[in-house]
């Protein structure tokens, strides 16, 4: 039997409906994995934050989480995400025990959600049979067809993936557990909207895709977002505002902004004349969602952000994802509550900033309340008059919401009488 490390810490009591509700991106070895892709934001953070060489969250602090975690939410639901680096590293008695904790931790009536992001390259019979019987889902990294794929998604000694991906995704319809694609929309392959979008789900198999654009500033491994130098921050359109110039404020891998508009118009126009009702693309979902006065399904897309949170090995919390950098530490679960940092002052203003900052070329933008400026950690560039805090990736959004215009009197018109 695990036993509590310590007492429970009670929450304020709320007005009656109110729910204490974030999510967390937990990395249970910090950066560490057995790919080396090219484009990943994260192997960098091992010397960032000095981590060992072989990170591992211990059993102490794999309780403490689980158990602060759900004190500090009030919902019917509770969402645990693992990832990392590489989290099948951990093994599978690491996922027993965290089975096994939140069955002891959790509160009547709550239920308990897993979901683990992977490469696949580790799976096998005994981790699907695992997975099927704790009812995880799976989101597999797959960038498209073989030669996009493998274009970045390598081994350590430079090795391709794409074989090792198909096999985990065969192994995971045999046995029934449920899987979703994550594709990282980079330079290369955003040149293939349709090739990527039509492997993912005719060939690779899944029914929803989440398509995650590939944004690094060069200075991405010691620099954290909001702490660039501003002098160095061009205009939007400029030749330093894309891919590819030796002045260029972001990577060589990242892709250029009116290709990932020409993309997404792309999939678009495939997934609503072949897949619509069928094919849940994140991206597109969360468009109509807002377009019908819905709440946004995505935190980039929302007015406000600050709710997604990620927790180190070692039990450090930082206030997003992308935002694992010292200046971004909130504390650490050994010495401060995940309730306390979660809705602390410090949380709150982080996330009240993604809309306060955003510059007056968004505020007067028809497509506001669609895009919201995007992620503040992509706001790299400047407004036409020299404002700072311009997403990078504007003229693609821009392009994209007006594409999808044509289709959204129809589509209204498809929700309305369905009921929904």
């Amino acid at each position: 039997m695990i036993h509590s490390k310590g007492p429970a810490i009670l929450l304020p009591e709320q007005p009656e409906g109110y729910k204490h509700r974030f999510h967390a991106m937990v990395k249970p070895l910090g950066s560490l994995c057995n790919l080396n892709c090219t484009y990943c934001y994260y192997l960098s953070k091992q010397g960032l934050l000095q981590q060992p060489a072989a990170p591992r969250m211990s059993d102490d602090i794999l309780e403490l989480h689980i158990r602060q975690y759900i004190e500090a939410q009030t919902g019917d639901e509770v969402v645990f995400s693992w990832q990392g680096g590489e989290p099948t590293l951990m093994g599978l008695d690491f996922f027993r025990t965290v089975v096994e904790l939140q069955a002891q931790y959790k509160k009547p009536q709550q239920r308990i959600e897993n979901d683990l992001q992977t490469n696949g390259t580790l799976l096998d019979t005994e981790w699907a049979t695992f997975l099927k019987q704790h009812n995880f889902l799976v989101g597999l990294s797959c960038d498209g067809p073989q030669r996009l794929h493998d274009r970045y998604r390598v081994t350590k000694d430079g090795q391709p993936t794409h074989a090792k991906v198909m096999d985990a995704a065969r192994l995971l319809r045999k046995h029934g557990v449920p899987f979703n694609a994550l594709c990282v929309v980079n330079r290369e392959n955003a040149h293939y909207p349709l090739d990527v979008y039509r492997f993912l789900t005719r060939e690779l198999g899944v029914w929803r895709v989440q398509f995650i654009s590939c944004v690094e500033p060069k200075v991405f491994r010691d620099t954290a977002p909001q702490h660039w130098d501003a002098a160095s921050l061009p205009v939007v359109d400029s030749a330093q505002a894309k891919p590819g110039t030796p002045d260029s404020v972001v990577t060589d891998w990242s892709v250029d902004p009116d290709d990932w508009g020409r993309f997404l118009c792309k999939v678009w126009d495939d997934w609503y004349k072949r897949d619509y009702g069928k094919i849940h693309v994140d991206l597109f979902e969360t468009a109509v969602a807002q377009s019908l006065g819905w709440p946004s399904q995505r935190c980039i897309t929302s007015e406000f952000c600050g709710k997604g949170m990620a927790i180190e090995h070692s039990g450090d919390v930082f206030s997003c994802d992308h935002y694992v950098y010292p200046e971004y530490r909130v504390g650490t679960i050994s010495e401060t509550h995940w309730s306390q940092m979660a809705y602390s002052e410090a949380q709150k203003h982080f996330g009240f900033a993604k809309s306060r900052t955003l510059p007056q070329y968004c505020r007067q933008c028809p497509h506001l309340r669609l895009c919201w400026g995007e992620c503040p950690k992509n706001r790299l560039v400047r407004a036409p008059d020299g404002e700072m805090g311009l997403n990078y990736l504007c003229s693609g959004m821009k392009q994209f919401y007006d594409h999808i215009q044509h289709d959204m009197p129809e589509i209204t018109r498809r929700v309305k009488g369905s009921g929904r």
